[in-house]
C-alpha cells in the first residue's frame, strides 16, 4: 500500500442466504454469500459459503416449508453463519492491512450521579 487510509472509513457487511436444499440424509444446505464493503471504497470482502443445517426432521421440515413460504431464515442461522464468517473477514483484513469488520463499540455512558435526598430526622 503506497498511500494511507482515509480518516474515516465506513464499513458495510451483508449476508444473503440464497436458498436452502435438502439433502438425501435429512440434512439441509443453505448456501450464503457474506460482504463486506468499505466506504471509500478501499477494499471489498465477499466470502461463499454452505452452511449444513442438522436437526430432527421436523424442525429440519420447518425450516425447508418456512423458506419455501419466503420467510427469513432462522435467527440461529444467520447468527451462525454471521459469527463464522466475521471471523473469516477479520482474517483477511488484517493480511491486507485494512480495518476489520468489528461492530463498533458501545460507548459507556457517564453514569447519573446519585442524588442527595434531604433526610431529616425529628425526635
Amino acid at each position: 500500500m503506497d498511500r494511507p487510509l482515509p480518516q474515516q472509513v465506513q464499513i458495510g457487511v451483508n449476508i444473503n442466504m440464497l436458498d436452502i436444499d435438502q439433502r438425501p440424509d435429512g440434512t439441509l444446505d443453505a448456501p450464503f454469500v457474506f460482504t463486506v464493503s468499505f466506504s471509500p471504497s478501499i477494499a471489498q470482502i465477499s466470502i461463499k459459503g454452505k452452511a449444513k443445517i442438522s436437526g430432527t426432521s421436523e424442525d429440519t421440515k420447518k425450516i425447508l416449508d418456512d423458506h419455501k413460504a419466503q420467510k427469513a431464515p432462522p435467527a440461529q442461522l444467520v447468527q451462525a453463519v454471521s459469527n463464522a464468517a466475521i471471523a473469516d473477514a477479520i482474517l483477511i483484513s488484517r493480511s491486507l492491512n485494512i480495518p476489520p469488520p468489528l461492530p463498533p463499540l458501545p460507548q459507556q455512558q457517564a453514569s447519573p450521579q446519585p442524588t442527595k435526598t434531604d433526610t431529616r430526622y425529628t425526635v
